[in-house]
């Protein structure tokens, strides 16, 4: 984990000019490299090369991050003492939480996920037990809610903004798993599908914070920084899923 990110500030001013609005999203953008997108293990999903019980791993263990997303969340307002901020964070809570009878399109991002578990062959109650999570990816997502928890609100706000690089990763899917997959349910890829125009949203919600709250020079590159700090989180819970399930694992250790 990177420790610059919790290095206090040194006490002289930075003279430095901040880069300009233009450069610093041209900036923060091009972290787009680093995004798990460019994962061998997600580059052989999208193209069709991993076994069922690869596919199984994989949604087993990103539901831990999933149902821990609200958790986040709830993080970002508890340390937000704006009002109007908070009345349009909690929309992501609800997002993901459920809203009103939980049915159709109010069940939330977590249903949704859970329903995409079920369409590969999961048991619900395999996947909501996360008797399959790994360690290393266990650890990866409370670190991300600890961050969350203990940095400012507008900190934590700007880790969220690996989202701007998620609307291709969500279209690819959608757009080969029914080919490639077959076996897969295609209602079970409601998720995807519903992610692509709430992450627009929280990306435009994001770089507002992200644009107000770094005024100089030190805090867009520590904006960098924290962005760096999540995309190195979700790489590090693929190459836990990827040394987890090799293509050879035994048949009794598969999900």
């Amino acid at each position: 984990m990177n420790t610059e990110l919790f290095r206090c500030a040194p006490p002289h001013a930075d003279a430095r000019e901040p880069w300009s609005a233009g450069e610093f999203e041209a900036r923060l953008r091009a972290c787009e490299t680093g995004y798990h997108i460019h994962h061998p293990f997600n580059q052989r999903l999208n193209r069709g090369e991993l076994q069922p019980f690869q596919v199984r791993a994989w949604v087993a263990n990103r539901f831990y991050y999933q149902v821990k997303i609200p958790e986040k969340d709830a993080a970002v307002m508890a340390n937000c003492d704006d009002r109007a901020e908070r009345r349009r964070w909690v929309e992501r809570i609800l997002d993901h939480d459920g809203r009103g009878d939980f049915g159709g399109s109010n069940a939330g991002g977590i249903e949704a996920w859970s329903r995409l578990g079920e369409a590969t062959g999961l048991r619900r109650e395999a996947l909501w037990s996360h008797r399959h999570v790994r360690a290393g990816v266990r650890f990866a997502v409370d670190a991300y809610v600890n961050f969350a928890r203990n940095r400012p609100w507008e900190e934590a706000a700007i880790s969220s903004l690996t989202e701007m690089f998620a609307p291709k990763i969500h279209a690819d899917r959608l757009a080969g798993w029914p080919t490639l997959y077959p076996w897969i349910e295609a209602e079970g890829l409601g998720y995807f599908r519903s992610r692509i125009p709430l992450a627009t949203r929280d990306v435009e919600h994001g770089l507002e914070v992200a644009h107000r709250w770094c005024t100089t020079r030190a805090r867009q590159e520590r904006a960098i920084a924290i962005l760096q700090f999540k995309l190195d989180l979700l790489w590090s819970m693929l190459d836990v899923i990827e040394n987890a399930y090799p293509d050879d694992l035994p048949m009794e250790s598969r999900p």
